[in-house]
């Protein structure tokens, strides 16, 4: 596990345009619990890793 110096946190902005989706999309997955977040005051961080591993897993099927 990384030590939290080297944990890189990205904005709800950051990590829609990684993910190629809305902000609104990002907060859903946040509150859903399917992409772990910090609350800053406001505001939520995610760690840059959390993003990486919801890239990589597979899609589930609709229908």
């Amino acid at each position: 596990m990384a030590e939290l110096s080297d944990v890189r946190f990205l904005t709800v902005a950051e990590v829609a345009e990684l993910m190629r989706v809305s902000k609104m999309t990002v907060y859903r997955l946040v509150h859903s619990g399917e992409l772990p977040a910090v609350r800053f005051g406001r505001s939520y961080r995610v760690p840059e890793e959390a993003v990486t591993e919801a890239l990589q897993r597979p899609i589930a099927d609709v229908g």
